[in-house]
C-alpha cells in the first residue's frame, strides 16, 4: 500500500495515486467530525451537497436540512455542522441533506475514488482498521479552508500515516510532512493547533465545545462510506 496526502481540494486533481485507491475526506473543524457524530447518534443517511439551492428539494422528501457557511449555521436550517449538537440529539432514523463551506466540497470531490470514506480524529482507529482491511492505496484529502492549507486536517492525515505505517508507505512529501507534524504535536493536537486560523475563527463564534470535541480521538467509532451520492454506514 501507498498513502498520499492532498493538502487541499484544489490539489486533489494533481495527486499521483489515481488508480484503484481509497480516498478519505477530512474536515476536522467541523464537517466530517459532525458527520461521524450524526451517525454515532443514530443518523441513517447523509447526502452531501455543494450548493444551498440543492438542499431544498430534500426538505419535501422528509430530510433534515443541515447547512453551514463561514462557520455559521444558516437561518432556516434544522442543523448546522456542530458535532456536539448532533451528539445531544436523538438522530435515530434521520436522513440529512448536508452542505458546508469546505467539508462537503471535499467529500464530493473524492467521489471518483474506488471507495470514498469520511475521516476525523473522532473515528481515527475505526478508520485506520478499515483502510488496513481494504489493502488499497490511500489518498487523504484535507479540506482546509476555501482551498487553502489548514493545520488540523493535516494532523489527522499524519496520524493516519503513522497508524498505517505497518502496511502503507508514505508517498510524496505531503505525507512525510503530515507525519512529521503529527509527531511534533506529541499526541496533543488541540494544544498544537491552539493558534490555528480556523480554531480562532470558531472561537469567535463561541464554538469552544465543538473544538474540544473535534480534537478528541475515537469518540465516534463509525466509518461513513459514500455510495451513489449518499453517506451511510
Amino acid at each position: 500500500m501507498r498513502i498520499e496526502v492532498s493538502l487541499s481540494p484544489a490539489l486533489y486533481p494533481f495527486r499521483t495515486l489515481k488508480d484503484h485507491h481509497v480516498t478519505v475526506a477530512i474536515d476536522v473543524l467541523r464537517a466530517t467530525t459532525a458527520v461521524c457524530a450524526a451517525f454515532q447518534a443514530g443518523c441513517r443517511q447523509v447526502v452531501p451537497l455543494n450548493s444551498l439551492e440543492a438542499l431544498e428539494p430534500y426538505r419535501t422528501m422528509g430530510y433534515g436540512i443541515a447547512a453551514e457557511r463561514g462557520g455559521k449555521k444558516l437561518p432556516g436550517s434544522d442543523y448546522g455542522n456542530s458535532p456536539t449538537e448532533y451528539m445531544a440529539c436523538n438522530m435515530s432514523g434521520v436522513r440529512l441533506a448536508y452542505s458546508t463551506t469546505n467539508g462537503t466540497v471535499s467529500i464530493l470531490r473524492a467521489a471518483d475514488a474506488d471507495l470514498t470514506l469520511v475521516g476525523a480524529f473522532a473515528n481515527l482507529d475505526a478508520l485506520s482498521q478499515r483502510l488496513r482491511e481494504e489493502g488499497r492505496d490511500v489518498v487523504l484529502l484535507c479540506s482546509g479552508w476555501q482551498n487553502d492549507f489548514c493545520l488540523e486536517d493535516t494532523l489527522v492525515a499524519g496520524a493516519l500515516v503513522e497508524r498505517l505505517s505497518d502496511c502503507a508507505v508514505p508517498h510524496g512529501d505531503a505525507a512525510a510532512m503530515a507525519l512529521a507534524l503529527w509527531r511534533a504535536a506529541s499526541g496533543d493536537p488541540a494544544a498544537y493547533c491552539r493558534n490555528a486560523t480556523h480554531v480562532h475563527r470558531l472561537q469567535g463564534f463561541g464554538a469552544d465545545a465543538d473544538i474540544d470535541f473535534a480534537f478528541q480521538q475515537n469518540t465516534c467509532p463509525v466509518v461513513p462510506v459514500l455510495k451513489e451520492g449518499r453517506l451511510t454506514l
